[in-house]
């Protein structure tokens, strides 16, 4: 009987787990000095199982430093997007990397170009 008297913080606690990414994730940070231009790395060789994420400018609330690229393992049907800064206006906006569904043209019905 005392598991479900502890039901409630239990619940709370698995809410705060499972929104804590999401709240990380969705900081918006901005800076009105533009990233540098991006360093050019050279992409190892293919490694089966793993894509790699190229290197970005992070923004430190000051200045802007250099985060090499790395492999991450890869997830089925997922292309990775890289980290990267958006202009909007006079700001800039970073967007964390992330993985988003692989888009089928054939499937979809969208006009794929000819060959």
């Amino acid at each position: 009987m005392k598991t479900l008297q502890n039901a409630p913080l239990a619940a709370f606690f698995i809410a705060i787990a499972l929104l804590a990414p999401r709240l990380v994730t969705a900081a918006d940070i901005t800076s009105d000095t533009p990233p540098p231009a991006p360093r050019i790395e050279n992409a190892p060789p293919h490694r089966d199982g793993y894509s790699w994420a190229p290197g970005y400018w992070e923004w430190n609330g000051r200045d802007f430093h250099w985060v090499s690229g790395t492999w991450i393992v890869e997830r089925r049907n997922r292309q990775w997007v890289a980290d990267h800064w958006d202009q909007i206006g006079n700001q800039w906006h970073y967007v964390r990397g992330h993985w988003e569904p692989v888009v089928n043209l054939a499937k979809s019905g969208a006009h794929q170009p000819s060959q």
